[in-house]
C-alpha cells in the first residue's frame, strides 16, 4: 500500500471524500489539493451500469478532446509506398511493413497508438498476441484500420483518445494536464462524457452513468455530482 506525504495526509484531512461537487468546483478543488511539482494528468473515471461480460454491454471507442491531452503521442504506422509517405508526413514515429513487426517481436512496443492500412493487416495479425494485451491492435471500428493513415496519424496527435469499460464497469482516461485552463479541461470533460453517454450500448438497463470522479496523477479523487451531466 503507498504511503501518503506528510501534505498529501494534510490534503486527504481536509476533503470530503463524500461530497459531490459541480464540475466547475470540482476543477477548484482539483488544483487545491494538487501536491505534485510536475505537470499532473487530469484523469477521469466513470462507473457505468453494465456488465462488459455480455456483448452488447460493452462501451468502446474513440472520442477527440478538443483542448487536447498535453501529452506526445507515438504512434506507429503500417504501410507501404504513398501510403508510408503520407504516415510520415503527418507526423508518425515509425513507419514500416515486415521490419516493424519484427521490431515490435523483438519487444520494441513503446509506442501509444498502432495504426494499419487495410492491406496490411495480414502482417499486423501475426502480431495478434503482442499487441492484443496492450490494448495496441488496430481496429477498424476504432479507426485505426484505414486507408487514410494522413488523417488517422493526424486525430491521434491532436488529441483523439480510445475508451473501452473494464471487467468492473469502469472507463478511466486521461483529459489532460494540470497546466490546461478550467474552459480547457471543462472542454475535455463534457466531450469525453458526451462521447460515454452516446455509446451507450443496447443491454444496458436501469441508470447508466453510475458515479464519475475527477483526480490529478498525485491528488485525490474528487466526485462529480451526476445529476449535471446532461444525458447520463
Amino acid at each position: 500500500m503507498t504511503k501518503l506525504t506528510k501534505k498529501q495526509k494534510v490534503l486527504a484531512e481536509k476533503l470530503d471524500r463524500e461530497k459531490l461537487h459541480g464540475v466547475d468546483d470540482a476543477f477548484k478543488a482539483l488544483r487545491e489539493f494538487a501536491s505534485a511539482k510536475f505537470d499532473e494528468t487530469v484523469e477521469i473515471a466513470l462507473n457505468l451500469g453494465v456488465d462488459p461480460r455480455h456483448a452488447d454491454q460493452m462501451v468502446r471507442g474513440m472520442v477527440s478532446l478538443p483542448s487536447g491531452t498535453g501529452k506526445d503521442v507515438k504512434i506507429a504506422v503500417f504501410a507501404k509506398g504513398d501510403k508510408a509517405d503520407e504516415a510520415l508526413a503527418a507526423g508518425a514515429d515509425k513507419v514500416g511493413a515486415e521490419d516493424l513487426m519484427e521490431d515490435m517481436q523483438a519487444g520494441n512496443l513503446n509506442y501509444d497508438r498502432v495504426i494499419a492500412t487495410p492491406d496490411m493487416m495480414g502482417v499486423v495479425g501475426r502480431l495478434g498476441k503482442v499487441l492484443g494485451p496492450k490494448g495496441l491492435m488496430p481496429n477498424p471500428k476504432l479507426g485505426t484500420v484505414t486507408p487514410n493513415v494522413a488523417q488517422a496519424v493526424q486525430d491521434a496527435k491532436g488529441g483523439q483518445v480510445e475508451f473501452r469499460v473494464e471487467k468492473a464497469g469502469i472507463i478511466h482516461s486521461g483529459i489532460g494536464k494540470l497546466s490546461f485552463t478550467d474552459d480547457q479541461l471543462k472542454a475535455n470533460f463534457d466531450a469525453f462524457v458526451d462521447a460515454i453517454v452516446k455509446a451507450k450500448p443496447s443491454g444496458a438497463k436501469g441508470k447508466y452513468v453510475r458515479k464519475v470522479a475527477i483526480s490529478s496523477t498525485m491528488g485525490p479523487g474528487i466526485k462529480i455530482d451526476t445529476a449535471e451531466l446532461e444525458g447520463a
